[in-house]
């Protein structure tokens, strides 16, 4: 499932953007592809990242990925839930699943991210 209104990286993560808010997490074909996800590790709030940084660690039964943030921003919210119940990222990767919110520093980055039809022929739906 690929979502029309959100933005994407090659790296499988979406970007919902809201004014200078963006919220952030992986796609429905990474979380298959990485399969049951047991653990995420948060950013902090309030730190700065630059693009290409370490936004959050997802461990999973098959593989420990990092996701990366794709565009320079200060966290202003991590999903908390994800804590306890890492598994929304399995069940609802695009709604419940979210990893953090930041405020975007440039909004000038965002045009080296795909939408969503950049998106499907990338993974070949």
């Amino acid at each position: 499932m690929v979502k029309d209104e959100l933005l994407y990286t090659e790296t499988h993560e979406w970007i919902k953007i809201d004014g200078r808010i963006a919220t952030m997490g992986i796609t429905d074909y990474a979380q298959k592809e990485l399969g049951d996800i047991v653990y995420v590790e948060l950013p902090e709030v309030d730190s700065e990242l630059s693009t290409g940084d370490i936004l959050a660690t997802v461990e999973a039964v098959k593989a420990v990925e990092e996701i990366y943030i794709p565009i320079c921003g200060i966290i202003v919210e991590v999903n908390e839930q994800l804590s306890d119940s890492s598994d929304l990222m399995n069940a609802s990767p695009y709604d419940e699943g979210w990893i953090a919110k930041f405020e975007i520093s440039s909004k000038d980055e965002l045009e080296g991210l795909m939408n969503a039809g950049e998106y499907k022929k990338l993974i070949g739906e």
